[in-house]
């Protein structure tokens, strides 16, 4: 029997349809060993840096079948994905086999397919030990930031926080990027267009271009007076073609995806998170059944920054084309494509079908509707690579009036070329057939007027292109950091679905910046990235990186730990003064979130204070929201037994208490509730209260309810489901109690402490 090992379930299931009955598929479910959790597990102390890795907990069972699998194989192929992590999966189970390095034979392919595989098997090669360091490298590197960096956070600022070294420089971008919006300041311009006709029939738009000879800047026209006066001395003016000038155009195809372009191509295209976008594409690469084809690879690796193309995939694609097309769509020479992308391994390819002979909709019953927009979007891309330009014809109008020149743009695909298959938003713009020096009608001018706007915040796709143009990450990090910052809190989905920076985001990215600038300085971690694809490259040993770079770090981790005040850290934005005790208001951010405050500590009262609202945020909140939030806990009243009604805001949301009975309001404002609308509340809780209690047993403290899923029986200890042949009304304090004494006992949850073992 030959083993052959890979990473995941479904791939294991793709490949072993395209292996003979003498091979054995196996996954390893991803990683099997990796850095404790319990403890740093790098050798720090005697400065190797050495890490030691454990099998990981959930992976004991894994492991021993796959010991057991490899003790009976004549041969071990090791064909988790080429990439660093793919490399290190892989170069620890030959560590757990005892394989030597010579004798490991790795399986490199960059498509499940017969062909691919098969080309594998007869060129396996040896370990790529440059690859495994590189990622050992990030490994350490990373768990040397979060581990030191992060208990630093939860001393001086709060609880559960992390830090990483990507992570942390993203949410920088973030945070940047909203103070930016914050401090935005618009500026008014205005243009003015007009509406002109030959004939008047065909009617065309052009734009003010030029006074007096000089192009219009886009603040030239800067108030609504100038822009008026310019109308009024165009009154009665006469207009003429001044200049034509019409030329050939050609659009060339963009190149195929890369995992960057992919991502932000999916989330403009398609409306698709980075995380989404990647889990899908895994999918389509490591295949899907496809009926009587069965298990079939339907792209390329997913994670590359290449946009190579192979020689097989451009030859079969230039069939399909001239094929489904026709030989007009056929360029006489196949186009190539090279990387800008830093970094980029040329050895991989771009993102692309594995067959551009199957067509989305030929296979388009065997996917769901993600699955198959996605792939539909890269067939569509990569085969458009190989086609035709588009040509254009592109016309430009220059209209005289006294001193001033209007332009038209007008735009004609004369042949839509690659744009049959990936259309963009290119649109046609016909101005009539006109000559220079004809006279032309102005049958109205609209003046406008515009406001500059602020930066959007990032969405994923720009986000994406933000971390690449900078250099911070490579293809296999961007989802997964955007879902890391998301998942700690630092980072909100606006309605758009982009970006927002929480307040705790700015407080930590403050700290990081005056105290750990290298941290979160870009040009840092982009040289970090640098030096490790030096390392993946064989150009730089990784040891001595991480030395150079831990020294001053944990130095500095040191002293800030021993300098900094929590106080420094949350000090707090003074918003102005409570009219009524003269104190003042402060926005902070502490242990549960950002929050107002009236007074200081030192006062002998206790300062009081209220958590901010979802969209407020400490940088911007005013005084008079401020005062608002204050206003709570308040006294609405009291009900008719003499007991206050008081509305406030607690852990699960604004309530109305009585007494000692909590009731939660979930459609009305409690900064706006009023008394009458408090007692209906309070009747409307209390008449479902009694709606849902069937039976009380007061005696044996057993009550009989109405729950979500019907009728049950319970002491406050245990739940007893009611027996089909009973009535739930029917039911004695004596039957309940035996069902009670049958029912089985509640299941515990608990998490038991991980041990740390080799």
């Amino acid at each position: 029997m030959k083993l052959v090992i890979v990473e995941s379930p479904t791939k294991a299931k793709t490949i072993s349809k395209f292996l003979g009955s003498d091979y054995k598929v196996v996954s390893s479910f991803g990683h099997v060993m990796d850095l404790p959790k319990s403890n740093m597990g790098i050798d720090i102390e005697n400065g190797t840096f050495e890490p030691h890795y454990i099998v990981s907990r959930d992976k004991t069972k894994k492991v021993k079948e796959l010991k057991d699998d490899a003790k009976k194989a004549k041969e071990i192929y090791f064909a988790t994905d080429e990439d660093r992590e793919g490399e290190a999966i892989s170069w620890h189970l030959a560590e757990l086999f005892k394989t030597k390095e010579k004798d490991v034979q790795r399986l490199v392919f960059h498509e499940i397919t017969k062909h691919a595989l098969e080309e594998a098997l007869k060129h396996p090669r040896p370990l790529d030990m440059h690859l495994v360091d590189a990622q050992q490298a990030r490994r350490v590197l990373d768990r040397l930031v979060g581990y030191e960096l992060s208990p630093l956070l939860w001393k001086k600022v709060a609880r559960g926080l992390s830090a990483g070294r990507v992570q942390s420089v993203t949410v920088r971008l973030i945070v940047e990027r909203e103070r930016e919006i914050k401090a935005f300041v618009p500026q008014e311009y205005w243009t003015l267009d007009g509406l002109f006709t030959p004939d008047k029939k065909q009617i065309f738009e052009a734009r003010l271009e030029q006074i007096k000879g000089k192009k219009l800047g886009k603040f030239d026209l800067a108030t609504q007076q100038h822009t008026d006066d310019v109308v009024k001395d165009l009154k009665n003016a006469t207009y003429a073609v001044k200049t034509l000038e019409a030329k050939k155009a050609a659009s060339k195809p963009s190149a195929p995806y890369r995992t960057s372009t992919l991502q932000q191509e999916a989330n403009h295209r398609l409306g698709m998170s980075s995380k989404q976008t990647m889990r899908v594409a895994q999918q389509l690469y490591e295949g899907i059944d496809l009926g009587p084809e069965g298990h079939t690879g339907l792209i390329t690796y997913m994670r590359t920054d290449s946009v190579n193309l192979s020689d097989k995939f451009i030859q079969e694609a230039r069939a399909h084309i001239k094929e489904a097309f026709g030989a007009p769509y056929l360029p006489e020479q196949p186009r190539i494509f090279k990387s800008t992308a830093k970094g980029a391994q040329e050895a991989h390819e771009a993102i692309r079908p594995s067959d551009p002979a199957r067509a989305p909709e030929l296979i388009k019953k065997y996917l769901d509707a993600q699955q198959y927009k996605l792939y539909d979007l890269i067939w569509r891309r990569a085969v458009a690579t190989q086609m035709s330009d588009a040509e254009l014809q592109k016309t430009t109008v220059d209209i005289e009036a006294k001193n001033y020149i209007f332009r038209a743009n007008g735009q004609m695909v004369t042949f839509d070329g690659y744009l049959k298959l990936y259309p963009t938003k290119m649109k046609d713009t016909e101005l009539p057939a006109l000559k220079e020096g004809q006279a032309l009608t102005c049958t109205q001018l609209k003046p406008e007027q515009h406001y500059t706007e602020p930066p959007a915040r990032y969405s994923d796709a720009t986000l994406v292109k933000a971390l690449e143009e900078y250099g911070i990450g490579r293809p296999s990090t961007y989802a997964p950091t955007i879902s890391t910052v998301e998942d700690r809190g630092y980072v909100i989905r606006d309605e758009q679905k982009r970006l927002a920076p929480t307040d705790i985001a700015g407080v930590v990215t403050d700290l990081l910046a005056e105290h750990f600038p290298t941290i979160v300085d870009y040009q840092f971690t982009a040289r970090m990235e640098q030096d490790l694809d030096e390392i993946a490259e064989g150009n730089k040993e990784w040891k001595p990186m991480i030395k150079e770079f831990y020294g001053p770090f944990h130095e500095t981790i040191e002293q800030k730990t021993e300098e900094l005040k929590r106080s420094d850290v949350l000090n707090a934005r003074e918003i102005g003064i409570d009219p009524v005790s003269g104190k003042p208001i402060s926005a902070r951010v502490g242990r549960f979130g950002p929050f107002v405050q009236i007074g200081t500590k030192d006062d002998k009262e206790k300062p009081k204070f209220a958590s901010l609202k979802k969209n407020q945020h400490i940088e911007t909140i005013t005084l008079e929201e401020a005062l608002q939030l204050l206003t709570l806990p308040k006294t609405l009243g009291t009900d008719s037994d003499g007991n206050d009604i008081v509305v406030s805001i607690g852990r699960f949301g604004p309530y109305v208490k009585v007494g000692s009975n909590y009731y939660s309001i979930k459609q009305d404002d409690p900064y706006t509730l009023a008394l009458p609308r408090a007692l209906e509340i309070i009747k409307e809780k209390k008449e479902a209260e009694a709606n849902k209690i069937i039976h009380d047993f007061k005696n044996a403290g057993i009550q009989v309810l109405n729950g979500r899923y019907g009728p049950y029986i319970t002491d406050g200890k245990k739940n007893a489901k009611i027996p089909k042949d009973k009535e739930p009304k029917d039911l004695t304090e004596e039957e309940c109690v035996q069902l009670l004494k049958d029912a089985p006992e509640k299941k515990r949850h608990f998490t038991r402490k991980q041990k740390t073992t080799a």
